[in-house]
């Protein structure tokens, strides 16, 4: 029984798109259980209860369910110690913190992925917004070479000097690839070898869980990322983490909140629950947001357009740009996927000028957690390359049948 009315050339094309998705499919099922395996065996070694999901309030002393939380993050990372906090607003806002925490006057921030994305700018280079330029950091980058990979020799002559090196692992607004846990290590490996003290930490957001490893498995002292991504399952309602060597960790912690008091203080009110669920659902919900990224470049690759990557290109993150010609495709696709949202279906998005962005921007999010980007969501800036960057989708059903609304959209228009 049909439910929704798809053009035929469209069913047929996702019924082929299905077909080059099994394999693909069947490696993320087997990813899906290990990442799974970690994370209830770190609920179980820590020995959560339900005491540890009532939430503190006031100053947070003695909050063993949020210091718990710490330890269970930790674990499933491969970390010393982690600090996970539903008052980080945002990722941004969570690698704002550590950078502040880890960098001095003097100092030098060397970013080895190219130019970091638009919102990390004002926070290293904005004028009299106490940014980490007013504060005397300085700040220099290796280009990415012209296939998006990343310089080793250009890192390698640039490390010396700095006391942080920063990686982007995921795309941004880019169509360059996003860096596999592998690639990350060849990175560190460049820097240790000629600064073997540089710290070096990782914008981990949209990549955890999507590889066996993170990134503090190859040499990285600090990752980092939003819980309205891949680690809160779609069920935290706010928030950020920071993992990784346990005197980073202390020194972001106390940035946070006081030099000296650090993640002793804190109180978690009623947020508890919602992250220690949401850690637990992340696997399944990783898995499906990447069976709905495949299953979308399969499509749309059959459909004409030009897709990163690849449906069977290996993932190391839920992100996927479709490259689909022009603005009025942006916009099509984009209110395609928005009428496919559990959550404001009937509204239209149109682009608009989004702070910390250089161009208009159209945004498609019908979420249960206003900007959570594990569940089904695109955007895209009106300007070159006409991309749309693709990601999440909490079930692989909801996310696959809100792929082919967008693509219906753009046939309906004329427009594919």
């Amino acid at each position: 029984m049909a439910v929704f009315e798809f053009s035929p050339r469209l069913t047929e094309a996702a019924e082929k798109a299905m077909q080059l998705c099994r394999e693909p499919f069947a490696e993320l099922d087997r990813l899906a259980e290990l990442n799974g395996q970690k994370v209830l065996k770190a609920f179980i070694d820590n020995r959560i209860s339900d005491i540890h999901m009532k939430g503190t309030n006031g100053y947070g002393y003695g909050d063993d369910g949020r210091d718990k939380l710490d330890a269970v993050f930790a674990q499933i990372l491969g970390a010393e110690d982690a600090l996970v906090r539903h008052n980080f607003v945002n990722g941004t806002h969570a690698i704002t913190t550590a950078l502040f925490g880890i960098l001095r006057g003097g100092d030098t921030l060397l970013s080895i992925t190219g130019e970091p994305y638009d919102t990390i700018q004002g926070v290293i280079n904005g004028d009299d917004i106490g940014s980490l330029k007013d504060f005397g950091v300085k700040y220099a980058q290796v280009d990415l070479l012209p296939d998006g990979m990343p310089d080793l020799d250009g890192i390698r002559a640039k490390a010396a000097g700095c006391k942080v090196a920063y990686i982007q692992r995921s795309r941004g607004y880019s169509l360059r690839p996003s860096f596999t846990i592998d690639i990350i290590g060849e990175m560190i490996e460049a820097v240790r070898s000629v600064n073997k003290d540089c710290i070096v930490m990782v914008d981990n957001c949209y990549g955890e869980l999507v590889e066996e490893r993170e990134p503090l498995a190859v040499g990285a002292d600090l990752i980092i990322g939003s819980l309205i991504k891949n680690l809160g399952g779609g069920i935290a309602e706010t928030g950020g983490y920071i993992a990784g060597n346990a005197r980073a960790v202390e020194l972001c912690a106390y940035r946070l909140t006081t030099p000296g008091t650090g993640k002793e203080v804190g109180a978690s009110l009623d947020q508890l629950r919602g992250m220690y669920l949401g850690i637990f659902h992340a696997p399944e919900a990783v898995c499906a947001a990447l069976k709905t990224s495949v299953f979308a470049t399969a499509l749309f690759e059959i459909l004409g357009c030009e897709c990163f990557p690849k449906y069977n290109e290996k993932r190391t993150d839920i992100i996927a740009a479709l490259k689909l010609g022009g603005e009025q495709q942006l916009i099509a696709f984009c209110q395609g996927i928005q009428a496919g949202s559990p959550v404001d279906s009937f509204a239209a998005p149109e682009p608009w000028d989004m702070p910390g962005y250089d161009s208009k921007v159209i945004m498609a999010a019908g979420a249960f957690t206003m900007g959570s980007s594990v569940e089904l969501s695109a955007d895209a800036p009106l300007r070159e390359p006409y991309a749309v960057w693709l990601q999440g989708g909490l079930t692989f059903p909801t996310g696959k049948t809100g792929i082919m609304l967008a693509a219906q959209s753009m046939m309906d228009k004329g427009l594919i």
